[in-house]
This record gives structure tokens, sequence and C-alpha cells, in this order.
């Protein structure tokens, strides 16, 4: 079995739980999941059924038949749905293994697999259409993420609300990105303006990565931060503007989503209230 099969089967087979134990959510589960004839067929219907909710000028069968086209030549954003999936159920403690919770109700998942859909419109030069379709997800998640940006698999964007990400970023496999953060240009820049962000990296909520900067495997960044200088592999920063405050425990700081800030003995504190350096309210 695919991973794809395995992530469906486990939906699937958790919608038949919650259909035997509440009766009232029959019908929706029935819609969503229990009567589709495949993942890519429920996973049409979830991003159309939510993106029309928003803008009633649109066509529900034409933004399905849009989705279906995308997952069925693009077996690559297929395969990254399904482990964008398995990253919030098994790094949310929110969602405990619960297949059903992101595949139904978490917006971070949903924008993101929207995003997929006019990254694939992009690709295929229909930049008009790719356009309108950020221009939409934008509206319905609070998620702007520009078609023509990179992001791997395995990819958390926590509540998501206020994720910016640029152009011309980059986001590798096994990234945690929680709320507010942006990954954005200096303003001062053009071309390849934006940040690439290796694997196993965790930005916390708040933070603005800003330039064309490189964020280097397992590294950890603060929440709150300003980051505008490159971060060296398995480094954790913080602060205004941010600097070294430590190493992470582990070597992909997004699969715990540990939000300390792992600071080693011999550093001195940073202040986290915003001003970036040494602050005896931090001692």
């Amino acid at each position: 079995m695919t991973n794809i099969d395995i992530v469906w089967d486990k939906i699937y087979k958790k919608a038949q739980e919650i259909y035997a134990k509440e009766s009232i959510l029959r019908n929706f589960l029935d819609d969503a999941i229990l009567k589709r004839d495949s993942f890519i067929d429920a996973l049409s219907h979830q991003i159309a059924i939510n993106i029309i909710k928003h803008d009633k000028r649109l066509s529900y069968e034409n933004i399905y038949d849009l989705c279906k086209e995308c997952f069925i030549n693009d077996k690559d954003a297929l395969d990254a749905i399904s482990y964008d999936i398995d990253a919030v159920c098994t790094r949310d403690p929110a969602v405990l293994d619960n297949y059903v919770i992101p595949f139904l109700y978490l917006k971070g998942p949903h924008a993101l697999w929207s995003w997929r859909v006019s990254h694939y419109l992009w690709e295929q030069k229909r930049f008009d259409l790719a356009r309108f379709f950020q221009s939409i997800i934008s509206d319905v998640y609070a998620v702007d993420i520009h078609p023509a940006a990179k992001i791997g698999k395995g990819i958390m964007l926590d509540h998501a609300t206020g994720i910016v990400i640029g152009e011309t970023a980059v986001v590798g496999d096994n990234v945690s990105i929680l709320q507010d953060v942006t990954l954005g240009g200096t303003g001062k820049e053009d071309g390849d303006r934006h940040p690439k962000i290796a694997s196993g990296v965790m930005i916390g909520s708040g933070a603005k990565v800003l330039g064309n900067i490189k964020i280097g495997e397992g590294a950890k960044i603060g929440a709150n931060s300003v980051v505008l200088n490159h971060v060296e592999p398995h480094t954790t920063v913080a602060g205004i503007p941010a600097r070294v405050v430590g190493k992470p425990k582990i070597s992909m700081p997004s699969l715990s989503m540990d939000q300390n800030l792992d600071q080693e003995s011999e550093q001195k504190p940073i202040c986290t209230l915003g001003c970036g350096v040494i602050c005896s309210k931090n001692l």
C-alpha cells in the first residue's frame, strides 16, 4: 500500500466509527467521506465545497474538476498531501491520531491542499487561474502563499491564520510553521528574494524570516523573532533581530513542536519581550 492508501484507510475507518456514534453527522460524513469513491474524490470535494461557500460566483463542478485534474496528473502533490495529514496527526496533541480532524476541520491543511492546486496551475503556466486561486485561499483561510513558491511534504501549518509565504520561497520536507509567520522579502530586493527553509525546521508563531537567506536543516526559530541572516543547521535562534540562543534537543525540532528556546547554559538569556537584547526581566 502507498502512504495515500494508508491515510485514506485511516480517514475512512475513523469516519465509520463516528458515523456509528453520532447520527446527526451521518449525512455530513456520507457526503464528505463514506460515499466518496477515492481519496482524490473526497479531497477534491473538500477543497471545492470550502471554496464555494465563500464565493457563490464559483461553480462547485468547475473547482472540483480542477482539483481532480491536479491530483490525477500530479501524483507528487497527492503524495505530499498524505504526508501533510500524517504530520498533523503525529505532531498536534489536539488531534491524537484522529485522521478525520485535519481532513474535515483544520484550516492549515485545507489551505495547504488548496495551495497545491494553485501551484499545479502555476507550473502549467495557467498564471491567471493560479493567482485567482491564491486570492480565494487568502480570503477563505487567511493564508497567503504565492503559487510559485516551492513546498515539500509532511508540512504542518498549525492554526495557520496570518501565514505569508513569498514567490521565491522554498520550504523543505517535514517543516512545522505556526500562525502569523512570514517568509518574505526585505522590500529592497527583486528576483530571488525569499527565504529557503531546509527540512526539519520549526518556525514559532509570529516569526518573520526575511530576505534570500537559508535556514539550515533542523533549525528552530523562536516565536516573534525577526530573522535577517542565515541560520546554521541544528541551531536555535530568537529575538529581534534574531541571534543564536542554543541548539535543539533533537535533530528535527519540527516533529516535537517544543516551543522552548533550548538555551545553552553558557549563553545569557535573550529578551523574549521584543527588544532582542539581554534583559534583566529574563534573569
